[in-house]
């Protein structure tokens, strides 16, 4: 699906950092107009509620069009799930990771530390609340997110939980929207039985990343 004005880029050959792959019909306009339009909120949006209500219609727009996700931040791995980068800010302000999922693939309990915007464009996650009390967790609840669907994680919304991959036979892929450079933040891992926090820095799942700026094989 295309909006209007969008920019398509042709089926031969696709440009990414480092990488070459072929792809049809990759719509980089879309990710381009959401780096462009969330650097503009972070830049006007002091306070996180503001921020996170300008951010939600803009992940919306992403995650309901699927047709910008190259295959190559979409591959699942048999044994753990996937976290790709997809753009940092240069002042590491926000981040878009796109989080891939085989079936019984899922995270340990863990925090983020900032705020959060989860978004599910294929399949279905599975997101189990906790809260804390001194050294102590508790589970809060569960529910489902299916496509087109946001989570809103921060330390003053609820920033515990665990995701796991709700679908028993196919993949699931998610687009994450953090204020930082999630895979540079030092944030913590929890045993459920005992509440125990172990701190972990979860870097990325590649070194390569899209490249939306790139514009010289799109057509008008």
């Amino acid at each position: 699906m295309r909006g209007r004005g969008d920019k398509v880029l042709r089926a031969n050959a696709v440009s990414f950092s480092g990488i070459h792959s072929q792809a049809a019909f990759m719509n980089f306009a879309r990710l381009r107009r959401f780096i462009q339009a969330m650097t503009r909120a972070v830049e006007s949006q002091a306070d996180e509620p503001a921020l996170l209500a300008a951010g939600q219609p803009l992940l919306a727009d992403l995650i309901t069009h699927d047709d910008w996700l190259p295959e190559e931040f979409a591959r699942a791995h048999p044994d753990k799930y996937q976290q790709y980068l997809l753009y940092c800010d240069p002042f590491e302000r926000f981040s878009l990771v796109s989080f891939v999922w085989g079936p019984g693939q899922k995270t340990p309990v863990h925090d983020h530390t900032v705020w959060g915007m989860v978004g599910v464009m294929r399949g279905t996650e599975r997101c189990e609340e906790y809260t804390q009390s001194g050294a102590r967790l508790a589970k809060a609840g569960e529910h489902v997110v299916t496509p087109g669907s946001i989570d809103l994680v921060s330390p003053t919304l609820g920033d515990i939980h665990v995701v796991s991959n709700a679908e028993p036979a196919r993949v699931s892929v998610s687009i994450h929207c953090y204020g930082a450079n999630i895979g540079a933040v030092r944030r913590h891992v929890f045993a459920a039985e005992t509440g125990a926090a172990s701190e972990f820095v979860s870097g990325y799942s590649s070194r390569a990343m899209p490249n939306p700026w790139d514009r010289s094989l799109e057509t008008a």
